[in-house]
């Protein structure tokens, strides 16, 4: 089955059982987090094939940190240094000049990267708020790789940024 009706008195558990309100920040946390995946998903559905790879994988990266986030004791996948290391090089290798502040838009795999932009900000502040302070360096980082990406993916697509002057 795919419903337990064990959610109906507005509680949910943790990865250890343990049933929280449903607007606990851990369980706010988790759903951003995964609301970001499925962002992540229409942005693969409108990205070019050689961004799908690099995409899945930040997909199975939040997935560990939701777990992570919701007290499983054991997660495999979590983003370390090295994996936030790696992150900052695929930024850099995207070779976007910053031009500062500019309006979200463009083609449509930009404007799905600005919006995956603005969930991972929100869901880096939910997991401050819950205490996964782990998680954060790789959200912080991965904000910064959808603003690159959608530069790129409007520079490849030949659309001119809007820049707030």
């Amino acid at each position: 089955m795919l419903y337990t009706r064990t959610g109906d008195d507005g509680t949910t558990a943790d990865g250890q059982g343990r049933r929280l309100p449903k607007d606990a920040a851990l369980i706010e946390a988790c759903g951003d987090v995964d609301e970001l995946a499925c962002h992540i998903g229409l942005l693969i559905a409108a990205a070019p094939l050689a961004w799908h790879d690099t995409l899945h994988e930040v997909q199975r990266r939040l997935f560990a940190i939701g777990a992570y986030t919701a007290g499983c004791s054991s997660v495999s996948y979590f983003p370390d240094g090295l994996v936030v290391q790696r992150m900052e090089q695929t930024i850099d290798a995207l070779q976007v000049p910053f031009k500062g502040f500019v309006l979200p838009g463009g083609c449509e795999a930009a404007a799905r990267a600005h919006v995956c932009r603005a969930v991972c900000r929100r869901a880096e502040r939910r997991c401050l708020t819950a205490g996964a302070t782990a998680a954060l360096p790789y959200l912080n980082r991965l904000a910064d790789f959808f603003f690159a990406l959608a530069l790129r993916l409007n520079a490849d697509a030949g659309q001119a940024e809007t820049c707030i002057p």
